[in-house]
């Protein structure tokens, strides 16, 4: 299983957020790139990035330390993407520029029609984010609930090309509460494409529980503030993850 570090971008700076709230940063580090550079030297397989300025302003705003960041490491592992990507003159951008996965999240809720073209124009490269809570889908930066069913609405995306499901549980990301596996398995059970874990990474325990319902169809997990904060030893973690699932 692969265990997938996050760098979340807010002005230019590697940040984690509390349940989504802007507001609520906590900066990491004022040099993103390094921060890219040291997850690879640490064994990272794939790295995970977010946009987040873009995805309240519906377009990128962090494009000069992405495309460094790409420059540093995609040569070296796949990097996927979200936030503000509502176009697809943006992905074919951001996939000349060396990225290997786009991640749509609230375009898809909100122009579904979008995701279909997407799949049709940059096959096996878009994954959508589905952002939850008690089984219902959230948009907007998580300030809105919908009422679309997680799972109705992931069999519709996979119908339509997606590559993978990332699922965060938005109750829980960035609060170090644990993972919420059974309705992480749920929704691995009900596709055909896999699905990686996001929101709630705590410990070793949360690493050992995913890998016990990785043949489920559970691909990976995002990781960030407990890799950040020092809950999780990011090497150790994933030497434990590749133990478990050989």
């Amino acid at each position: 299983m692969l265990l997938i570090p996050a760098i979340d971008l807010k002005d230019g700076q590697c940040v984690r957020l509390k349940q989504g709230v802007m507001d609520d940063a906590t900066v990491f580090s004022d040099d993103p790139v390094k921060v890219a550079a040291h997850w690879r030297d640490q064994g990272a397989r794939r790295l995970h990035l977010v946009d987040l300025n873009g995805a309240f302003a519906g377009k990128p705003k962090n494009l000069a330390v992405i495309r460094d960041i790409l420059t540093e490491v995609g040569n070296d592992m796949p990097v996927q993407l979200g936030g503000g990507i509502r176009d697809l003159d943006t992905i074919e951008k951001y996939l000349d520029m060396g990225l290997q996965y786009v991640i749509i999240g609230t375009a898809a809720v909100k122009t579904p029609g979008f995701l279909h073209d997407a799949c049709d124009a940059f096959p096996n490269q878009v994954i959508v984010g589905l952002d939850a809570k008690d089984g219902k889908v959230a948009t907007d930066g998580w300030a809105k609930v919908t009422h679309h069913d997680v799972i109705d609405l992931a069999r519709r995306f996979q119908d339509y090309g997606v590559v993978s499901v990332i699922y965060t549980d938005i109750g829980r990301d960035g609060m170090m509460s644990g993972v919420n596996i059974d309705a992480t398995v749920k929704l691995a059970q009900a596709l055909s494409i896999p699905v990686i874990a996001s929101g709630g990474l705590t410990n070793l325990d949360d690493v050992r529980a995913l890998c016990g319902v990785e043949s489920e169809g559970i691909e990976g997990a995002i990781t960030g503030r407990a890799i950040y904060e020092g809950s999780i030893n990011f090497r150790e973690a994933q030497d434990l993850a590749d133990t478990l699932g050989s």
